[in-house]
């Protein structure tokens, strides 16, 4: 099976394997105190470059079985640093053809329109080569930047899901957004 990328004007989406546990390691621990008011509570080990090589070896299985896309970003100009992540988790097919989207842009990259760019392409190819329905986003009502980058991205406000996720040992309420097939540019 060969493994999703895909590239959008100034972007290159490229799936993950295990040889790039170092880069992974790279972009998420440069990155952790930036990300942590939107993340889970990071698991003890999480700071060990061990740690990514197995989530990586996840994510390749999960691929594999058809329930997840998980994408390294990076620029056309510099395609050997990963920039972002855009993941499509909980693919679930049949009369349902939906997921869900997380997606990260480094913090020395922001402001640059790479976020919605990145959610444009990716979810372009979901709906072209994986042709889903339906991709639905949950962003924390605080987090502004990444509420604008999903509405520049096309995703339209549907609600709020009440205490939807634990974020840091605290259930969050999130706003929900989704694009439907039919609305991508």
């Amino acid at each position: 099976m060969e493994l999703p990328n895909t590239e959008s004007e100034r972007l290159i989406l490229r799936s993950l394997v295990v040889n790039d546990a170092e880069e992974l390691y790279q972009f998420r621990t440069r990155n952790a105190e930036f990300f942590k008011p939107w993340s889970p509570s990071y698991p003890d080990d999480y700071f060990n470059k061990d740690y990514h090589r197995k989530n990586l070896i996840q994510i390749e299985s999960d691929v594999l079985k058809g329930v997840l896309v998980q994408f390294g970003v990076y620029l056309k100009t510099g395609p050997k640093k990963m920039i972002g992540s855009v993941v499509f988790s909980n693919i679930i097919m049949g009369p349902f053809r939906s997921c869900y989207l997380g997606y990260r842009i480094d913090k020395d990259e922001l402001n640059k329109g790479y976020a919605s760019e990145a959610i444009k392409a990716g979810s372009k190819f979901m709906f072209t080569d994986k042709k889903l329905h339906r991709i639905e986003a949950n962003i924390i009502p605080r987090n502004i930047a990444s509420i604008k980058a999903i509405e520049k991205a096309g995703f339209v406000y549907e609600g709020i899901s009440k205490k939807y996720l634990n974020i840091n040992g605290v259930w969050e309420d999130h706003l929900h957004y989704v694009l439907l097939n039919s609305e991508i540019e």
